[in-house]
This record gives C-alpha cells, structure tokens and sequence, in this order.
C-alpha cells in the first residue's frame, strides 16, 4: 500500500456531543447506529468514497486498507476541492465525500441531498496568496487586480471574508474561478495577480517563494465530511464502518504524525517537509468530531453571504439547510476500535 465571506466570523470553541434539532430524518437517526448495523453483511457491498489531500483522514483510510479489509469493494475518488466533492454526490457518483463547512451549506440550500455526517478538521487551510516577487504586500493593493478562487469552496468564501473584512467589496476585484491548483498554476506565469489559496498546494507555493499576505483563521470553515440521504437511508450499517474508520484514523494521525505527513506528501506530490507543516500547523485534526453548534454558528454568518451573492435564491432557502444538514447519530455511538487489530 502506498504512503502514502463577506462578514468577519468567530469560531465558538468547542462542539456540542449531544443529540441537535438540527438533525434531520433519515435512517438510524432515531436509533443507535449499531442497532441497525446488527446482523448486517458488509462483505462484497460497494463503497464509492472520497479521498482529498485537504483531507488528510481520507489519504489514512485508503492508506491502510481497513475498509477494504472488511470485505467492501471500495471506489476511490480524488475530490480536487470542495466544489468537485460536491458535484459528486449530488450525481451520486460517491456516497460520502469531503467538504467545507461552507461549501456543504451552499450545496444543500440548493437541493443537494446530503448530510453532515463527521468533522474531520478545523483547518487553516485557506490564505490570500502574492506570488514571488509580487508587488502586492496587503489586501488593499488587490483594488483593481485579478483574484484566481474556486467558486463554491472555502477559499472563496475565505476571499469575500477578508475583502469585507479590509474595506474593499468583489466589485473592487476581478474573480478568476479555477481549480485550486489552476489557480497557483495561474499565478506563477502571471495570468493572476493573487491566488485564494488552498493547502497543501498553498504550503507548497510558500517554498517556492510565494506569500501569505493575508491569514485568518476564524475565516476558514471546519471539514465537512457528507454523505447522501439515499446512501445513509439504503444503507447505513455501511456509513458506521465509514465513521468508526474515520474515527480510527483519527487516533492514528495522532499516533503517527510523521507518518501522516509522509502519505500526504507521496499523495500531493509535496516534499515532506511542506506536509509535515500542513499536518502539524494548520490541519487540526483533534477536534470534536460531532457536527453541532460550533459549525452552525459560523455558517449562520456565512449562509446571508450566498444570498447577497446570489448564489442562494432566499435565506429560507439557508435557514431550511441548516435546520436540516447535520445528522450526528452515527458519529455520536463510534467505534474507532472497531479496526483497531
């Protein structure tokens, strides 16, 4: 196996690990996850699954093969970014995929399908991005200039945020909408003059003389970890394994944060120096893996942002995914030692 938003936010520490209204009716959620995994068969069922090296949980899992282990016939997909993740699901070409937090609301306030299953992260995983040499030194020197984000991901949101944030609006710039790694492509032959960056390509471009001129952490969203409500209705035992892997690597990454770093680095084609820095400086991966008030109350600040946009019709349209998003019940009963052999 290989080795492999426009107004100013505030993160609330800490996520609540008890049962949320918000939660909304699928399968299982009224009962134990384990109760309805009970007697199941797991062995030959297909998994199509994510893997994002803004997910550092996902290269783990694949890594080690547990649930392959368990008998699955596992498809892998590479999620580039949030956007992609999404687009996914919603052609149902994965079950579970990995996000942000803001990118999973903007999907599902526009009929996407999903739920909010697990936290894999709270990241600082987004920055403002000059490249070598450049010019720019601040927010303000953006006035006028070109701006490569990809729409629909927390690098984008993270680029309204810090526009608010310094006293410019989007009509001050021009928003080029590529891929993240397009986008640091873009930026080194000059067709940018500033990239919303996304790590570990973002860690990658610093070594290569780019600059962070812009960080806030309170501006990046947590790792929304998601799964479609026919997935988690037909077949829920197989969302526990997917959680109680999760879960496993989790303490793993904890365990093992050198090695952690190694996979990412073979995986994002980094050297592992630049991994380690992702891993150890900006992933976060000890957080409270419950979905709960700490990520609905930075997604109530960003939700009227998609309005104003237009990227959501109504704040009904908001307030009705966040009332429905979250699904906490398989993650709330666990079982990390499940693949603990």
């Amino acid at each position: 196996m290989s080795r492999t938003t426009v107004f100013r936010t505030a993160l609330v520490a800490g996520a609540a690990a008890t049962a949320l209204l918000l939660s909304g009716c699928v399968a299982g959620e009224n009962q134990p996850a384990e109760a309805v995994a009970e007697g199941d068969s797991l062995e030959g069922q297909a998994l199509n699954v994510d893997f994002a090296t803004y997910n550092p949980l996902s290269l783990i899992i694949k890594d080690q093969g547990w649930l392959e282990d368990e008998g699955l016939e596992v498809t892998w997909v590479q999620s580039a970014g949030s956007n992609k993740a999404n687009e996914a699901l919603r052609a149902g070409a994965i079950d579970v995929g990995s996000t942000a937090g803001s990118a999973a609301l903007l999907a599902r306030a526009n009929g996407s399908p999903i739920k909010t299953i697990d936290i894999y992260s709270q990241p600082e995983w987004s920055a403002i991005v000059a490249g070598p040499g450049s010019e720019i030194d601040e927010v303000a020197d953006l006035k006028g200039k070109t701006v490569a984000a990809t729409k629909g991901t927390d690098p984008y949101f993270f680029l309204l945020q810090t526009l608010e944030a310094e006293g410019l609006t989007p009509d001050d710039i021009t928003v080029e909408n590529l891929q993240h790694a397009d986008g640091w492509a873009a930026l080194q032959n000059g067709a940018v003059d500033a990239w919303a960056g996304l790590d570990p390509i973002m860690a990658g471009a610093e070594e290569s003389g780019a600059t962070l001129i812009y960080r806030n952490v309170d501006f990046n969203s947590y790792g929304f970890l998601n799964a479609t409500e026919s997935f988690l209705e037909e077949k829920p035992a197989l969302a526990q394994l997917v959680i109680d892997a999760y879960e496993r690597a989790r303490a793993w990454a904890a365990e093992n944060p050198e090695e952690t770093a190694a996979i990412l680095a073979e995986v994002a084609g980094l050297d592992e120096s630049i991994a380690s820095k992702v891993i150890l400086e900006r992933s976060n991966l000890d957080v409270d893996p419950v979905p709960g008030d700490a990520q609905v109350a930075l997604l109530e600040k960003i939700g009227p942002v998609f309005v104003e946009l237009g990227d959501v019709a109504s704040q009904d349209q908001v307030d009705d995914a966040l009332e429905t998003l979250i699904d906490d019940s398989y993650v709330t009963q666990a079982d990390p030692e499940r693949f603990a052999k």
